[in-house]
């Protein structure tokens, strides 16, 4: 894959940060060098998310949010936004470390639907009404950053992924979907 000037959140964590996080001597860190071997090295990889405006209705009162969802399959956690990235939060970047966008718009649509009722129905099921959520697609595509680090204790490597904006090592699905791009 050639190199590709992508527009991106700037990263809240540091290559060392990511380095002495996938390191540490914390109980998840032990944990994964047990099951998947030592870390060897990381990467910074890139995903496309489309953002989209969310209106509904809560208690009689409308309500409008600003979610962001990866744009490969949607099955990565959904962002959410006070306002779109301002330019001071983007940066351009060079890199070949980018998943490629392939959700169609009728299955992402679909995708961020469902995914929107679960997060609105956490705040009072009851208070809602499904039919009130409408949604606007942005134009708006922004990759986000996230370092995976590579464990390997014999000739299987495994995967472990920190959100580099959120600041936190995500779960089993994250580790799927990025060993099964770098697996394609």
């Amino acid at each position: 894959m050639r190199p590709t000037s992508i527009v991106a959140l700037r990263a809240n964590v540091t290559q060392e940060d990511a380095v002495r996080e996938f390191s540490s001597r914390g109980l998840s860190s032990m944990y994964w060098r047990m099951k998947a071997g030592r870390l060897q090295r990381i990467a910074e990889v890139y995903v496309p998310y489309q953002f989209y405006e969310v209106s509904y209705v809560m208690a009689r009162a409308p309500q409008k949010r600003l979610f962001a969802m990866d744009a490969v399959d949607g099955s990565l956690d959904l962002f959410e936004f006070p306002q779109l990235p301002s330019p001071q939060q983007l940066v351009t970047t060079e890199t070949r470390n980018r998943v490629e966008p392939s959700l169609p718009t009728g299955a992402a649509d679909k995708l961020l639907r469902e995914k929107a009722l679960r997060v609105v129905f956490h705040q009072g099921f009851f208070k809602v009404c499904e039919a009130s959520l409408k949604f606007v697609r942005l134009p708006d595509v922004v990759h986000l950053p996230y370092w995976l680090g590579f464990y390997s204790s014999s000739e299987i490597v495994r995967c472990r992924v920190m959100d580099a904006v959120r600041r936190r090592i995500e779960g089993a699905k994250a580790s799927a979907f990025f060993e099964q791009w770098l697996a394609a």
